[in-house]
């Protein structure tokens, strides 16, 4: 099985020059609040990674960090929810008594489902600060603004055809879904191509976002 912390060293490795970032990828393959795009889209602005990876060596290791340390507050959280379930099972109590935790959600039926369409849109905290927001509501905490990223901007109206969806204006979370009960796609704010944010194409070379971009 691959291992997170294998693939994680493997980052750290400076004598691992092309296959850093490869191993960053794997580890974002085992691990990724915001779903593989959107949190590798994340990394590379709050690590500042730039386009051309040998002008900062260290980025790699900065990104792997963040992810790293979201990660372990995750996996305290799953082990707990294991052990409940455990627990609940032995006494009989086979179905859950109340909803899914954040990180078992349908994709489908997620309210964080945009960022699988527009990876741009997805919050601009620290991922361990929005694996603590979600571990908090779901513990029942009541949380100012977005579920997700904490914008206390009214929400923003988007049709979906026939009807309205409410969306967050800073990551177009979905906290209510449409009233037809199914899944609707979300045309991206910014138009994109995935290879072209895979090399980082919206970054320059001193880490700092490239305003020319997308060029079109």
């Amino acid at each position: 099985m691959t291992s997170f912390l294998t693939h994680r060293e493997r980052v750290h490795d400076a004598h691992l020059p092309l296959h850093q970032h490869r191993a960053l990828r794997t580890c974002l393959t085992l691990f990724a609040p915001y779903g593989f795009r959107a949190t590798y889209h994340h990394l590379t602005l709050s690590a500042s990674i730039p386009r051309r990876l040998e002008a900062d060596p260290e980025a790699l290791v900065r990104a792997v960090e963040e992810l790293h340390e979201a990660r372990m507050l995750w996996l305290v959280r799953v082990e707990e929810y294991a052990a409940q379930r455990r627990a609940e099972k032995l006494a009989g109590r086979r179905t859950l008594a109340n909803s899914r935790p954040w990180w078992l959600r349908n994709r489908w039926d997620d309210p964080s489902r945009a960022w699988y369409e527009d990876p741009l849109r997805h919050p601009s905290l620290r991922l361990s600060e929005y694996v603590r927001r979600q571990n908090a509501l779901q513990d029942g905490g009541d949380l100012p603004g977005c579920p997700a990223c904490g914008d206390e901007r009214p929400l923003e109206s988007k049709s979906t055809g026939h009807s309205w969806v409410e969306l967050c204006r800073g990551c177009a979370w979905a906290p209510v879904p449409c009233p037809c009960g199914q899944p609707h796609g979300l045309r991206p704010q910014t138009p994109y191509r995935w290879n072209e944010i895979w090399q980082r194409a919206h970054m320059n070379d001193d880490g700092t976002p490239n305003p020319h971009w997308p060029a079109r």
